[in-house]
């Protein structure tokens, strides 16, 4: 078999059902998908059941249409230990030779597969990543936070956007790797930014990690703004412990967002007590983002809310970095626990 995909999943059995439908739509038929129930209150165990046994006249309903593709599916349910851990518990089950991993609110097109096999042969790499990108279906927030997760202006492409990355990191939304990989390096770590810790281990053990621009996924991000600005806060806490496990693997594009945020509050006080015309700095940066997610998104409700989503994404992941760097570089709290890992995983 060519493909394992692996998805862990936490109460979220609509995402499976368009998870699952477009896996039926793939062009490629080599592969399996090992879904991997994280201890889920509100499980999709019957979600898998009806896509596997479509009941006649059903087919109305997301997991039910009539004459789809059939691909073997393994259907796991353990106890909840977090998403590093259903990854690691859906590697040790799949029996492909490479290895993809989405999350459980992506879909994929329906020649993702094809061409992901397409590139493997045609220019091998041990690990791939690919972007993400919006669809027409997603809401108006969806869209914002899209932008903001993929502009060049508020992440500097570091998530695929950019082709020319001298050392791009896949991530677990869209990120493959060979047996021969996981055989050497192992799987994920309890931690957070465990993608990108994977992708140091990786790269250090000499395998080739590679983008794959043309080879992206539809991430439907279900979350308000208040829960992006906590995800984004965790990001920016993360890539310090990146830092901590992997010394070296911090790059100026990872601190842009901390120098903003202080650079912010200078020109602030600056502005107070010097020239309120130096606000005009933060007015130009604003309008250039607002006119740049206009013309992406081609409407202007979709803009104001990007707008929005792009100041919390710039001030959540710059405060998190800001405050992992000072508990854990500057004051060094909480080393026993990145010892503890770097011993678990030499």
């Amino acid at each position: 078999m060519k493909f394992s995909i692996i998805v862990p999943v936490y109460n979220r059995p609509d995402e499976v059902c368009e998870l699952l439908n477009s896996l039926a739509e793939q062009t490629f038929s080599d592969f399996e998908l090992v879904l991997v129930e994280d201890g889920s209150t509100k499980p999709c165990a019957h979600e898998v059941e009806k896509f596997l046994a479509p009941l006649p006249g059903d087919s109305t309903k997301p997991c039910t249409r009539e004459a789809r593709p059939r691909f073997p599916i393994q259907y796991i349910s353990k106890e909840n230990t977090g998403r590093s851990d259903s990854r690691n518990v859906g590697l040790t089950h799949a029996k492909g030779d490479y290895f993809l991993f989405f999350d459980s609110d992506c879909i994929l097109p329906p020649h993702y597969l094809e061409m992901a096999n397409d590139l493997l042969n045609d220019d091998y790499v041990d690990c791939f990543g690919g972007p993400d990108r919006e669809q027409p279906s997603f809401t108006p927030m969806q869209k914002a936070i899209n932008y903001a997760m993929t502009s060049f202006w508020t992440t500097g492409g570091i998530r695929g956007g950019k082709k020319n990355m001298k050392r791009f990191e896949p991530r677990t939304f869209n990120m493959g790797f060979s047996r021969n990989v996981f055989e050497t390096v192992g799987g994920f770590k309890d931690m957070f930014g465990e993608d990108i810790d994977l992708c140091n281990r990786i790269r250090n053990a000499g395998f080739s990690i590679k983008l794959f621009p043309e080879v992206f996924v539809y991430h439907k991000r279900r979350v308000n703004l208040k829960k992006f600005y906590k995800q984004v806060h965790i990001f920016g806490q993360a890539r310090i412990n990146i830092h901590k496990l992997h010394p070296g693997s911090l790059r100026i594009v990872h601190t842009l967002p901390a120098f903003a945020v202080l650079g912010s509050l200078i020109l602030l006080m600056f502005a107070v007590f010097v020239s309120p015309w130096l606000l005009c700095l933060h007015a130009a940066y604003l309008l250039l983002l607002c006119i740049d997610a206009l013309i992406k998104t081609k409407s202007l409700r979709v803009a104001g809310l990007a707008l929005i989503a792009s100041i919390i994404q710039i001030t959540g992941y710059g405060i998190g970095f800001i405050d992992s760097f000072v508990r854990k570089v500057l004051l060094r709290q909480g080393l026993e626990k990145y010892e503890k890992i770097i011993k678990v995983y030499k």
